[in-house]
């Protein structure tokens, strides 16, 4: 492939143009298994290409476990810097996906679909979710104040605060007739609604808090996309298994 600007011969599909710098893709898709990566590069409705990394896994008790994850990751990482496009989308191996991440500066967009590059495909022209700029303490609101576990349940309410994609959480009502559990505080975002919003429920012991969580998702597909961003998050905070 040559650059569609100057014509220079490009690596691979899609690359940027170091010669006249111009981009010659708009959107790469990560799908991500624990020993093989699928790199697809596209532009516009276009599949320019595909490139595949390859990795064997340690065993997950030997120390060269994290190097190896790490050096993997950013073989897959290093082809989307090829590209310099304007969108990432993955879907996945959560711990692959979460080593590709820290290794990038771009914002990741979660697909879920048999076919992730065609779902892309498909959804392509339809506007992108607004990123909300706001502190986490401008999106903390609501009437009710009180938050069930103290420190780690704070903890929960600032991590999904912390998601672009989320306007404002309202902290809900404390229940405490729920049954004892064993596993400390726990918390969960639940199924989407028709207008994109979650729900996240805090646990502590026999205690739970529904809390309304305000999403920029505009319906439930794109709500659904948030609410497994969220749960990602959630259990890299270790606040969920």
């Amino acid at each position: 492939m040559e650059c569609r600007q100057c014509a220079t011969p490009l690596d691979r599909p899609g690359d940027y143009c170091l010669v006249c710098h111009t981009e010659n893709a708009d959107t790469v898709v990560l799908e991500l298994e624990r020993d093989r990566a699928t790199v697809t590069t596209l532009d516009g409705e276009t599949v320019l290409g595909q490139y595949v990394v390859t990795t064997t896994p340690e065993d997950p008790d030997s120390e060269r476990t994290i190097a190896e994850l790490r050096n993997f990751a950013g073989q897959i990482a290093d082809e989307v810097r090829r590209k310099r496009p304007e969108e990432v989308y993955a879907t996945g191996n959560r711990d692959v996906l979460q080593a590709v991440r820290a290794q990038l500066h771009y914002e990741f967009y979660r697909v879920e679909a048999d076919d992730p590059v065609q779902r892309v495909i498909d959804r392509r022209g339809e506007p992108a979710l607004e990123v909300v700029e706001a502190s986490v303490a401008e999106k903390l609101g609501g009437t009710h104040s009180t938050l069930i576990g103290g420190r780690k349940g704070r903890k929960a309410l600032q991590v999904v605060a912390g998601h672009p994609h989320v306007k404002k959480i309202v902290p809900g009502p404390i229940d405490a007739g729920g049954s004892g559990s064993r596993t400390g505080l726990r918390a969960k975002a639940t199924r989407a609604d028709d207008n994109g919003n979650v729900r996240l429920l805090v646990r502590d012991g026999s205690s739970v808090q529904e809390n309304r969580v305000v999403t920029t998702a505009r319906d439930r597909e794109l709500g659904e996309h948030v609410r497994a961003d969220l749960n990602e998050a959630l259990v890299d905070a270790e606040l969920q298994e």
